[in-house]
């Protein structure tokens, strides 16, 4: 599908990283975050970029940022693009929307992980132990089933293209220390209830989540990204029925293509048929304007 940003080339900024979806540049004291369109699944990039994908999470995240300021503060600067230095100016027209320009945080090197229903890696590590990240639950319970209170399962950051591997509380503590693993934990709690709340209002389920945190000036920021298809499960209410998994609106309809072609999960990705892009775009728009009551003319 054309119009769509793989990736960004920018050869008068200095490019730091190309995540999964983010191609982030270092403008001196500052950060230049572009959220392109491209997807992975399964720790893999696919070949073939979403359409709109980047704009969809970033006008998402923007949505959730304001909303948890009251949680927690964020190291956005500014989403105009009409106030980013100047140096960002010739490439206006592909920021805009898609971009935000960050405060230099230096993240957490755990992510934080907040499971409201048992689905994913943690309905796996349910059938073999009863456990998720070192946490007993109670015996009987459904694939898709809620939880009786949200979890906190951190997760260390894995290398591009390797798995996020799961820890306990404990471990996590060892990384960050008691006491900055204990504010990640009840900050993450907070957002991750606030966030549920407002989608479930809207008829989205937010089944599980993940977050990051980054320290500015010895300040605990929220960063990246909040609350989107891409770092959630999102389920309509309408459709859920423990026992089972879930219609989602985020990247399962990706991976569910993914499984019924047995494609291996590992590189390389296969070409993505023309009805997959444009589905799995569907769903993403479906999600940002039943969250925020916009497409923004996407």
């Amino acid at each position: 599908m054309s119009d769509a940003l793989l990736q960004t080339e920018f050869p008068e900024l200095k490019l730091l990283a190309r995540g999964k979806v983010r191609d982030i540049y270092d403008l001196g004291d500052t950060l230049l975050m572009v959220a392109t369109d491209r997807i992975s699944a399964f720790d893999v990039i696919m070949p073939n970029p979403i359409p709109d994908k980047g704009k969809i999470l970033n006008l998402m995240s923007l949505f959730w940022f304001r909303h948890m300021e009251d949680v927690i503060k964020n190291h956005i600067i500014s989403s105009d693009v009409d106030e980013f230095p100047e140096s960002c100016s010739p490439y206006k027209d592909i920021l805009r929307d898609r971009s935000i320009h960050v405060k230099k945080a230096e993240p957490l090197p755990v992510e934080c992980v907040i499971r409201g229903y048992i689905s994913g890696s943690g309905w796996t590590a349910y059938q073999e132990s009863q456990e998720i990240c070192g946490i007993k639950l109670a015996d009987g319970l459904k694939e898709s089933e809620k939880l009786p209170e949200p979890i906190f399962t951190p997760a260390t950051k894995a290398e591009a293209g390797d798995h996020d591997i799961n820890i306990d509380f404990e471990e996590a503590a060892k990384i960050l220390g008691e006491e900055k693993a204990n504010k990640v934990k009840d900050i993450s709690l907070a957002i991750y209830n606030k966030g549920a709340m407002i989608a479930r209002e809207k008829g989205i389920i937010i089944a599980d989540t993940k977050f990051e945190f980054g320290m500015v000036d010895g300040e605990l920021l929220l960063i990246d990204e909040v609350l989107t298809p891409d770092s959630s499960r999102f389920w309509p209410e309408t459709l859920y029925k423990p026992g089972r998994g879930q219609e989602s609106f985020d990247k399962q309809y990706l991976r569910d293509y993914l499984l019924s072609i047995n494609w291996p999960k590992k590189p390389p990705a296969p070409e993505l048929p023309e009805d997959v892009q444009k589905n799995t775009r569907g769903k993403y728009l479906e999600a940002l304007e039943l969250i925020t009551g916009s497409t923004y003319g996407l």
